[in-house]
């Protein structure tokens, strides 16, 4: 990904949108991305319980923000 507002972050933040985790998959990012689809999974399938559902919620519009505003390490000092 080259920097923030690129075409791949904003196809990652669109990936989000339908699998939590799944834009930080698309940019390499495999901790994150299983941090996010635990998160935001096991709170909706606690829905139920109302506070779990709304911290995923929370968790899942992060998840969103976070492919989108993604700038590699890499990237960021080869200016």
């Amino acid at each position: 990904m080259a920097e923030q507002g690129s075409g791949g972050n904003v196809i990652a933040a669109i990936c989000n949108i339908f699998f939590p985790g799944l834009g930080q998959l698309v940019q390499g990012r495999i901790i994150p991305a299983l941090i996010f689809a635990i998160i935001v999974f096991g709170g909706y399938a606690l829905w139920f319980l109302v506070l779990p559902a709304i911290i995923a919620a929370v968790v899942h519009l992060w998840a969103i923000i976070d492919a989108a505003k993604y700038t590699s390490y890499r990237s960021r000092y080869e200016r």
